[in-house]
């Protein structure tokens, strides 16, 4: 079996694509620490980071020696994508992607999801709806722009089928760093 090289991973993709799902499962797997860019983002009463704050916020964390992170975040894509050696792009459809944010507002409603900040009950606007309806046209192609120019390995699924086919196929790491 192959051992397990990749130390530094990306999950990213549309809201509502599974991106944090994915990264529990494979940071239980391979046992690496996990950080969601929303917890580190948001404040609480959903107030943002300021940019600047949060980049250098990122560079500390994609300074570490591994690390998975989830998220999206245009803005600090191609920094993250530098350090990262394997990239997951959850590539799904926008109707899938609307559908299971409809279904998490609804099963979060008031509550803040484990993914994200404290303080910042789950919520939906039309900004937001917009903004995942359009997503394999206003952000689907600068996405795919990065990935052809990183040097890190990059994982394209498109359905909740081959996630868990790709899943099922990565080795675990044991506690010692092996492969079992």
């Amino acid at each position: 079996m192959e051992a397990i090289h990749h130390k530094k991973v990306l999950i990213i993709g549309c809201s509502g694509a599974g991106k944090s799902t994915l990264s529990r499962k494979l940071a239980m797997r391979w046992g690496l620490p996990l950080h969601h860019l929303d917890a580190l983002f948001w404040n609480e009463g959903w107030i943002p980071t300021p940019k600047p704050e949060f980049r250098e916020m990122l560079k500390d964390v994609v300074a570490q020696p591994e690390w998975i992170i989830d998220g999206h975040f245009n803005s600090t894509l191609e920094m993250r994508a530098q350090y990262a050696d394997l990239i997951i792009f959850l590539d799904f459809s926008n109707w899938l992607c609307l559908s299971r944010v409809t279904k998490r507002v609804w099963s979060y409603w008031g509550q803040t999801r484990p993914d994200m900040a404290e303080g910042c009950p789950e919520k939906i606007d039309m900004n937001f709806v917009r903004w995942i309806w359009r997503y394999p046209k206003d952000v689907r192609p600068g996405v795919l722009d990065i990935l052809r120019k990183t040097q890190a390995d990059v994982v394209l699924l498109k359905t909740s089928v081959e996630v868990e086919r790709w899943l099922a196929t990565t080795p675990q790491r044991n506690t010692k760093g092996g492969v079992l």
